[in-house]
């Protein structure tokens, strides 16, 4: 069983570059199934959900490869307009291609998508705004069969700003005749770029990034060159890992914009933080201190993908911190593997409270989710002694090659398949 090893007390120090987001590639793999052409994505991360999704691309018919850091894919040859279970298990956003699918096909069949286990995440608004534009849609035994013979645009309301919803929604609306307006739409920056592929793409899309998103549907689309945004998550986690550590990193790719939420934070907490055209810059060499109340919330609030990075990097804090986590109600399963490395943290309902220790000591742990998985990690280069994280298929689905990245700063990591210890 794989593992990764890190020895703590090692200030960080050096760069190192993000690579593309994974929460900007997905959405925009589906998307490619609307023009019927040949795409090449540049700075596409290696990832688990990655993988999984160039796997869906070629049940469905259609090629994908990889040149250096791009991914090449052709979906002119599409001939399948069905996604097995066993492909929809492999992560959450596979229920991305319902609406491509449907856009291209008129009629699609898949099951429910799987994932990290997090809490409910219903795809009811999903299949709310697809009725709307004119979409059939029955389950039977788990799968949902959905027959369009035309869409039509239509005003969309969303009762709450739901990324997945949006995506999908957004895809779909390109398939449709007329106009489609989506109210309440998610504003995070993986919906400006799927905009932005969209309309290099030959799609008329405008308005991501604020909480109304317009479609005029039923364009032909063409294949394009594209480049995704960075990965403001493992920006984040980067950031996080030296206010844990200690030290001084230039996180080159981070967009500060886009993570503003979480660098006041540990701006609040002590670091010093400095950003320009090429990146983040953060110092942090004076300990940590505790810091106002974090509430997750949609974006522009802070991101529920960083409170368990976040919350790692506070374990040896002056003082209290109290999280508040607002958008899925089991995202604190990283806490007891926390408490395992002598972290005291209490937790009642959506309330986490973290009382910043003396010490943490190295323990073995297991990742039990992506983001909790990146939290040990961020914990364990703060902690005296080894720490030893297994359950590494879940931060494969997110990172590219943390550990490298880490060691690339300075850090004592070691990915492997013994537990034997790191040699000095």
């Amino acid at each position: 069983m794989s593992q990764l090893i890190i020895r703590g007390g090692n200030p960080l120090s050096g760069e190192v570059t993000v690579q593309g987001a994974k929460n900007s590639v997905l959405p925009i793999l589906a998307a490619t199934l609307l023009n019927r052409g040949e795409t090449v994505l540049r700075g596409c991360p290696r990832l688990r959900d990655v993988e999984a999704s160039i796997s869906i691309l070629h049940h469905l018919g259609c090629q994908a490869r990889w040149e250096r850091d791009a991914l090449v894919v052709n979906t002119a040859d599409m001939e399948r307009s069905e996604i097995s279970d066993s492909l929809m298990r492999e992560m959450r956003s596979s229920a991305i291609f319902l609406g491509a699918i449907l856009a291209r096909c008129g009629q699609a069949d898949l099951s429910y998508p799987g994932g990290c286990e997090l809490g409910p995440r219903p795809i009811d608004l999903h299949l709310s705004g697809l009725r709307d534009l004119g979409a059939e849609i029955s389950e039977d035994g788990g799968m949902l069969h959905c027959r369009a013979a035309g869409m039509s645009g239509s005003d969309l309301l969303l009762s709450l700003p739901s990324v997945g919803a949006t995506e999908n929604l957004m895809l779909a609306a390109c398939g449709a005749e007329g106009v489609t307006t989506i109210s309440n739409a998610a504003r995070e920056p993986e919906i400006v770029d799927l905009q932005n592929f969209l309309v290099t793409c030959g799609a008329e899309v405008e308005g991501a990034g604020s909480s109304t998103v317009t479609v005029r549907g039923g364009r032909q689309l063409h294949g394009c060159t594209y480049r995704v945004i960075p990965d403001r998550i493992v920006a984040a986690t980067c950031l996080c890992a030296v206010a844990s550590a200690g030290g001084s990193i230039y996180v080159r790719g981070a967009v500060e914009p886009h993570l503003a939420t979480v660098t006041a934070a540990l701006r609040e907490a002590g670091c010093e933080i400095h950003s320009d055209a090429g990146g983040i810059a953060c110092r942090s060499v004076h300990g940590l201190g505790a810091i106002r109340p974090v509430r997750t919330a949609p974006y522009p609030g802070f991101p529920t993908d960083a409170q368990a990075i976040l919350m790692a990097a506070l374990l040896r804090s002056r003082g209290t911190t109290v999280f508040e986590e607002n958008i899925f109600i089991s995202r604190y399963r990283h806490v007891d593997e926390l408490t395992r490395m002598g972290a005291l943290i209490r937790t009642a309902g959506r309330v986490a409270v973290v009382t910043g220790v003396e010490r943490i000591h190295g323990a073995p742990v297991r990742a039990t989710d992506l983001r909790g998985g990146a939290a040990l990690c961020v914990a364990a280069l703060a902690a005296e002694g080894e720490s030893h994280i297994s359950g590494l298929h879940h931060i494969d689905r997110g990172y590219e090659d943390l550990c490298g990245d880490l060691r690339n700063l300075g850090a004592q990591a070691a990915r492997t398949e013994e537990t034997e210890p790191i040699q000095e």
